[in-house]
C-alpha cells in the first residue's frame, strides 16, 4: 500500500484526529464507484487545512490518506452499528443520500476488504494508540480531538439544518463534563454560529473507544457544518473568507481545552 497514514508528533497532551479526510482510492474500489461517488462527495473536504493551527499550537495530528470510502476509520473492526437510524458502516454501500456506492457485482471481494483493515485500518488506530499511550505517560494525561465535518443538509441522516458546532462526547461517557463544558462554551459565545452537544453527532468509534476519562484519557469529536468553511457543493471549494473566522472559534476551543487539562492536571 501506499502511505497510509500521515502523523505529526507535537509538544502538547493534546492529539487531533482527522480519520475521513483522505482522498485515496484502492483500484477496486475505484473501478467499482458509481459516476455519482467519483467525486468523492462524503469527504470531509479540507479538514488538514483549516486545522493547520493545530500543529502550530504543539499538537499532535494523525491524518487518514485514504477515502472513507475504501473503509471507514471511524467504525470498530466488527462493523457494529454506532447510531440508530440511517448511518453508514465500516465498508460503506451507500452515498450519504442513500444511493448505492458501487455498481452492482463490483464491491471489493471480502478478501480485498480484509486487506484494507490490515493495511489502513490498523495502521490508523495503531498511530491513535501509541500517541495517546506516550501522551499520558509524558503529561500523566491525554487529551483527543476527532475533527470531522459534514454538510449541513443531507435529509437521509437528519432532519433539517445541521448546527454548525456539533460537539460529542458520547453523552457524557467519553470525557470529563467540565471539559465537554469549556468546550461548549466557546461555541457558545461564538456570535453567529449555532452548537449543539450530543445531538445527533455524539462521536464515533474514535471518540468512544479512545476517551477514557477514568485513565485520563479525554476525548471530544466535533462534527462541523461544512458551511462554515468552504461551498458544499462540486468542487467543494475552500472559502478562506469563512474559514479564518471558524479557525478563530476551533483554535479557542482547542486552546481552552488545553487550559482546562493544565487545571486538572498540574505539573
Amino acid at each position: 500500500m501506499d502511505k497510509v497514514v500521515s502523523f505529526h508528533q507535537g509538544t502538547l497532551p493534546l492529539l487531533v484526529s482527522i480519520p475521513h479526510a483522505g482522498l485515496r482510492l484502492t483500484p477496486a474500489v475505484e473501478a467499482g464507484l458509481v459516476d455519482e461517488a467519483r467525486g468523492l462527495p462524503d469527504t470531509d473536504w479540507h479538514i488538514p487545512r483549516l486545522y493547520a493551527f493545530a500543529r502550530e499550537l504543539g499538537a499532535s495530528v494523525v491524518v487518514g490518506e485514504y477515502s472513507r470510502f475504501v473503509i471507514d476509520l471511524n467504525r470498530p473492526e466488527d462493523d457494529q452499528p454506532l447510531y440508530a437510524g440511517a448511518t453508514t458502516g465500516l465498508f460503506p454501500a451507500t452515498l450519504f443520500e442513500g444511493q448505492p456506492l458501487f455498481k452492482a457485482g463490483l464491491e471489493p471481494s471480502a478478501a480485498e476488504r480484509a486487506g484494507y483493515l490490515e493495511a489502513i485500518w490498523r495502521p490508523y488506530h495503531d498511530t491513535l494508540t501509541g500517541e495517546l499511550a506516550r501522551l499520558r505517560e509524558q503529561f500523566g494525561y491525554a487529551l483527543l480531538w476527532d475533527a470531522h465535518s459534514i454538510r449541513s443538509v443531507i435529509p437521509h441522516l437528519f432532519d433539517g439544518t445541521l448546527p454548525d458546532f456539533n460537539i460529542g462526547t458520547f453523552n457524557g461517557a467519553s470525557c470529563d463534563a467540565a471539559l465537554a463544558e469549556r468546550v461548549r462554551a466557546v461555541a457558545a459565545g461564538a456570535q453567529g454560529y449555532s452548537h449543539v452537544l450530543n445531538g445527533r453527532f455524539k462521536g464515533g468509534h474514535i471518540t468512544r473507544h479512545y476517551g477514557a476519562p477514568a485513565n485520563n484519557v479525554h476525548a471530544v469529536q466535533m462534527e462541523l457544518a461544512q458551511c462554515n468553511y468552504m461551498e458544499e457543493v462540486a468542487p467543494f471549494t475552500y472559502r478562506d473568507d469563512l474559514a479564518q473566522l471558524t479557525q478563530r472559534v476551533l483554535e479557542q476551543m482547542l486552546v481552552a481545552m488545553l487550559g482546562w487539562g493544565r487545571e486538572r492536571y498540574p505539573a
